[in-house]
């Protein structure tokens, strides 16, 4: 990796550091994304193969991160230039290994995979920050609510098309490029290639504010919906400016979808109580979800302005979020209906 120089580490993806970093020839700064590797007797471990693959399909598009070259770094070399942060990752894997019974682990079978990415130096949980707080809390754009909103379908259409889920959908994970103006979909480090019929996968996903229902029930058989609640959710915060559903456990997650879509029953979610989690909860009507968005006012109605695409459109606000709410996960829309829904009538789609 002498191509590039680590300037700062900049977070933990679902399976490693990433770093700001700048290609030494041409001073372009990348985003380097390292995964930790223990090789088996086949060489990289499938699961690395596999995000590989998928993000070399995946990043063709505009609204996906682009992953610009794999560099794959052996144990010998790591020797040879080692820094302090690799110590750092060989005393972790060396107390993991001793936890394991694993005393006679060579750490020398190990490896990092390098995933470059294109940097981009925001996201859109900065960007929805930057507007809450401060001394000049503002409401986000309407046009750029909608904008954000149509790349974010259109980049996990993208995703869906060539049969990819996400799964971990959420402001942190959603890249913003602030010249252009354009979102793009980051971390798919939970992405799982799915066929039909559905496999049975781990609920263990996508953090517990943007979690679709059947997730937090115990489905395991679940597709495309998942990420489609998680838009949802993306969606509401950024006209709110806060978190649709900000539980702090699953049962409390649960709770805050239920107070405001009402307690789910078998007449709109059949099969529901016979999901693994499901328990008897306290009953609830469906509310307003106006009252969910207090940033429009106590009747939802303070964008209303001629000038304010979201004002002149803002019942299809409250048409298009319950479509991506549905409790039913057959019913809920797809990203790719999404994209067609009236809520974009006025967007000039010709940019994107």
């Amino acid at each position: 990796m002498e191509k590039y120089e680590k300037l700062e580490k900049v977070g933990e993806g679902t399976y490693g550091k990433v770093y700001k970093a700048k290609d030494k020839s041409t001073g372009q700064l990348v985003a380097l994304k390292k995964t930790r590797l223990e090789m088996d007797e086949e060489g990289i471990p499938p699961t690395a193969l596999r995000e590989v693959s998928l993000l070399q399909m995946l990043s063709q598009s505009l609204y996906v991160v682009r992953l610009l070259s794999v560099e794959h770094v052996d144990a010998a070399a790591n020797s040879r230039g080692h820094t302090d942060d690799d110590d750092e990752d060989l005393t972790h894997r060396r107390r993991h290994d001793a936890k394991k019974g694993n005393t006679t682990a060579d750490p020398d079978r190990k490896s990092n995979l390098y995933l470059v990415f294109e940097y981009l130096d925001t996201d859109l949980k900065k960007f929805i920050d930057s507007h809450r707080k401060g001394p000049n809390p503002r409401p986000l754009p309407p046009t750029l609510i909608q904008s954000f909103l149509f790349q974010l379908c259109k980049g996990v259409a993208h995703c869906h098309s060539h049969g990819v889920l996400h799964r971990d959908l959420k402001p942190q994970n959603l890249l913003l490029d602030q010249d252009k103006g354009i979102l793009k979909i980051a971390d798919l480090g939970l992405g799982r290639a799915f066929t039909v019929p559905l496999k049975s996968y781990t609920h263990e996903i996508v953090t517990l504010w943007y979690r679709a229902p059947e997730v937090l029930l115990g489905s395991t058989h679940y597709s495309t919906a998942v990420d489609m609640w998680s838009v949802g959710c993306i969606f509401a915060e950024m006209v709110r400016r806060q978190a649709l559903f900000p539980g702090d456990s699953e049962f409390q997650q649960l709770l805050h979808i239920f107070r405001l879509l009402g307690t789910p029953t078998e007449k709109d979610w059949p099969g529901v109580t016979s999901l693994r989690d499901w328990h008897v909860y306290p009953q609830w009507e469906p509310q307003n979800f106006a009252r969910a968005v207090p940033s429009l006012g106590p009747d939802g109605l303070d964008l209303l302005s001629p000038d304010n695409i979201l004002g002149s459109n803002v019942a299809q606000f409250f048409l298009s979020l319950p479509k991506m709410l549905k409790y039913n996960p057959a019913e809920r829309i797809s990203a790719k209906a999404a994209m067609d829904h009236p809520y974009f009538e006025l967007l000039d789609k010709s940019q994107f």
